[in-house]
């Protein structure tokens, strides 16, 4: 693997722009790790003329003088965001080999500031799940492993393939989404910095979409500053998207390396939740000792209806999904299984097309929408997350931001919880409280479990105070000077 590929986003600028080397090298290494890296499942589609075509022009635009924030940077595309003549299926039968004729507004963000695109990555189907393992591609397996094991792990999800590929060194960043931690918990996973922004600071336009008021775009990246070089080229105000946010995007990096003394950081009481492993609560303890030194003030804090969070959000969540995937019918595009009539026709497509995990939430969905149900579950758990967003914004008067552990365990085994649906939803007992509150939430490596797997502190702040959490993750990735990486197998 060539030494291109192992360095950060910002190094490949520097590197760039004096002329160190040009982007087509930097492509090509990255095409190269990409196909000797195919056991990983990462990429589900691979596009490498189309790649070399865009470095060309990113060494051309550079030579005029018009390189832009990411010109030649080769970067991973999670296959839910739509690519203007590319496959993009969201790892569902059901898209079959649909080709949109558009390009999602982040992605065309991401092309004007003059990124390449390798290819695009595996995820769990329609964004369900927490392992990576309801892809229509198969499982994404982590390029970490226990140490003296060679069993295969889960990276995460639904993200996995974004977190799995900057993990293994295959493409200097790539696109996410996080509806309920699908961001930060495949983050916390590979060791990798994932940030999910303020809900609407990332446009939703041309992004499949799996849960409408919780769904957001963000990066997944090697370093904190390469997730703020990345935010800010991913962000922006799209009129097309009616949840998007009319307001400046910073420029996120120059928030990182800034003094963090005197803030005050809030350490929620309901997420020290029983059974919590001892590894991820000591880390948790380190993360605190390494703001105090950096000078910030530790309050604990209460966020009294967290317990309430996971069945609220798997009430909204499945609801939203399944009104969001009635539109997948077989009539306009993808799959289509013919039956006896229009509702033979319908029946048979979307139970052919849809796997099990979105096939329980879509009932799940329709079941707490139904008529005699709607008020006994979604509208009590509307009820709730509104009580949610109080008790933030109730923290939030006496912090500047929190402070907790990203997931309650390392990376485990793929197929260990593939039948208990429950524990793989508890995968997300510290991340969907942000997402049901629209808040900003940042993962990243703070240290290695006893089998060597890494483990992430996350980092939760006010509504679009994302320059906080970039200042304070680089304190604490500096303080944690994270710099293991997965040991090549593949």
């Amino acid at each position: 693997m060539s030494d291109l590929t192992r360095i950060t986003l910002k190094a490949a600028l520097e590197g760039l722009e004096s002329r160190a080397f040009s982007s087509v090298e930097l492509t090509q290494a990255h095409i190269d790790a990409v196909a000797q890296a195919r056991s990983l499942n990462a990429f589900i589609l691979e596009t490498p003329d189309q790649a070399l075509a865009m470095a060309r022009d990113a060494d051309a635009r550079r030579a005029r003088g018009e390189a832009g924030p990411l010109t030649g940077a080769p970067l991973g595309i999670k296959d839910l965001f739509c690519t203007k003549g590319v496959r993009t299926t969201a790892c569902s039968n059901i898209l079959g080999n649909f080709v949109p004729e558009y390009e999602s507004t982040v992605t065309s963000h991401l092309w004007r500031d003059g990124a390449v695109m390798l290819g695009k990555l595996n995820l769990d189907e329609f964004a369900m799940g927490s392992s990576n393992e309801t892809s229509a591609f198969g499982a994404v397996v982590n390029p970490w492993r226990r140490q003296g094991s060679e069993a295969k792990l889960t990276p995460g999800g639904s993200s996995g393939g974004s977190a799995a590929s900057v993990a293994a060194d295959l493409c200097l960043g790539a696109t996410a989404t996080d509806t309920g931690g699908s961001i930060r918990q495949p983050a916390a996973f590979t060791g990798t910095v994932g940030i999910k922004p303020t809900y609407g600071r990332c446009s939703r336009w041309g992004v499949v979409a799996f849960a409408s008021s919780l769904d957001q775009a963000g990066p997944i990246a090697k370093t904190v500053e390469d997730a703020a070089i990345l935010l800010r080229s991913m962000a922006g105000h799209d009129p097309r998207d009616a949840t998007s946010l009319d307001v400046e995007t910073p420029d996120f990096a120059s928030f990182v390396g800034k003094s963090v003394k005197g803030l005050r950081i809030g350490i929620p009481k309901e997420y020290r939740v029983e059974g919590m492993s001892p590894e991820i609560d000591a880390l948790w303890e380190q993360g605190i000792a390494w703001l105090k030194d950096a000078g910030c003030e530790i309050v604990e804090v209460s966020l009294p209806h967290t317990k309430y969070a996971l069945p609220a959000y798997y009430i909204v969540a499945p609801a939203e999904a399944s009104s969001n995937l009635a539109r997948y019918d077989g009539m306009r595009y993808g799959l289509r299984v013919e039956g006896g009539n229009l509702t033979e026709t319908y029946e048979n497509t979307r139970a052919k097309g849809f796997g099990e995990e979105v096939k329980r939430r879509i009932l799940i969905g329709t079941y707490v929408l139904s008529a005699g149900y709607y008020d006994a579950y979604y509208l009590k758990a509307l009820k709730v997350r509104r009580r949610i967003a109080d008790d933030f914004d109730q923290a939030f008067e006496r912090v500047d931001a929190l402070l907790t552990p990203t997931a309650p365990s390392a990376a485990f085994g793929l197929g260990e919880n593939a039948d208990d649906p429950v524990a793989m939803y508890l995968n997300d007992i510290f991340t969907v409280t942000v997402n049901l509150a629209g808040l900003p939430g940042m993962s990243l490596p703070a240290g290695l479990d006893a089998n060597g797997l890494p483990l992430g502190l996350q980092l939760i702040g006010r509504t679009l105070d994302e320059g906080t959490l970039f200042s304070l993750g680089g304190a604490l990735e500096k303080a944690a000077d994270f710099k293991t990486r997965p040991t090549r197998w593949w």
